[in-house]
């Protein structure tokens, strides 16, 4: 059966593999659903099925010469486009056209994988919807995008809709599990709420370097002995760190808040084998109302951001608050 090495999506899945089986494909696709929750894997799973040309129970061989040019990222009958810069443009489309205009080069079909296409503006949406509704033969287009309302109705309504929804939570943990083995069960839960279910986007916080800095800052924050001048001196530092993740920033005082509310549940719970030895940490450290006050420093620290406040000064003096410098918020 296809896509029997995908985790979650069931329908989205179940649509496809029908579609499959009795050789009933749409011309068109459209994967709508948030980022990271599957629809360029589900894309590309399908397209290896499609270019593969000798398939096994609607799975790619693997072995086949179609197999080998994608497994290689050189397949001629592949075409991904993606937003130059913001968005997708007309020129873009355009070339697409002029693409389709020939059949295909080594396989049955072409496929065709448009990625983002809520980025596309109206000009370009409109060169595209020409393409839809005359589709040339022996070509699949699977457009895919996060939302259907920043899409031109037009385009959603000539496009087979597949809908995809965030994991659950723990589903999403165990994809993280599977990129990222070395990361602790907790840190993977965290990672994976903090995504609301779109394991993509957990492993695109990983990628960026939020989750380096976080640990970072949870373990200079939990070492023992340090005197206050240390204390300041970490907090800085690490300010630095903090303020430079730019985007990343919201995201990491997320990452904060789930470990202090973390360690207030452990503390209010006899069996503390769930949380990992960070969180154990904290909670033999500090007592209910400090980490309230914690948490009440990362609450301020997102107000100022939504305030548009100086990102450098708003890390500086929550961190010095976080490592008990005892310089209070003005």
């Amino acid at each position: 059966m296809a896509f029997s090495n995908i985790l979650g999506q069931a329908k989205a899945l179940a649509l496809l593999d029908r579609a499959l089986h009795s050789g009933r494909l749409a011309h068109a696709y459209l994967f709508a659903g948030p980022d990271g929750v599957g629809k360029t894997t589900v894309a590309l799973e399908l397209a290896a099925v499609l270019l593969c040309r000798a398939p096994r129970e609607d799975r790619p061989c693997g072995v086949c010469p179609g197999c080998r040019k994608f497994q290689s990222g050189n397949h001629p009958d592949l075409v991904r486009i993606r937003p130059e810069g913001a968005a997708i443009k007309i020129d873009q489309i355009r070339e697409l056209k002029k693409a389709l205009s020939f059949p295909p080069l080594e396989s049955r079909q072409r496929v065709v994988l448009l990625e983002e296409v809520h980025t596309m503006r109206r000009e370009a949406g409109n060169s595209l919807l020409k393409v839809l509704e005359e589709p040339p033969a022996d070509n699949i287009l699977i457009l895919m995008g996060n939302a259907t309302g920043a899409i031109l109705d037009t385009i959603v309504s000539r496009c087979q809709l597949i809908p995809f929804a965030p994991l659950p939570l723990p589903l999403a943990a165990e994809i993280l599990r599977i990129h990222r083995p070395e990361l602790h069960e907790a840190d993977r839960s965290a990672l994976a709420a903090l995504a609301d279910g779109c394991p993509g986007q957990a492993l695109a916080f990983d990628a960026d370097g939020i989750l380096t800095v976080y640990q970072k800052v949870v373990t200079a924050w939990l070492t023992q002995g340090q005197t206050e001048g240390e204390r300041v001196e970490h907090a800085l530092a690490l300010a630095v760190e903090l303020a430079e993740t730019k985007e990343g920033l919201e995201p990491l005082l997320a990452l904060l808040r789930i470990f202090v509310k973390n360690a207030m549940a452990a503390r209010a719970m006899e069996d503390v084998r769930p949380f990992a030895p960070e969180v154990l940490t904290a909670r033999e450290r500090w007592n209910l109302p400090q980490l309230s006050a914690k948490m009440t420093a990362i609450d301020l620290a997102e107000q100022a951001l939504a305030r548009n406040c100086n990102r450098g000064l708003t890390s500086e003096v929550l961190l010095l608050d976080l490592f008990d410098c005892g310089i209070p918020w003005t």
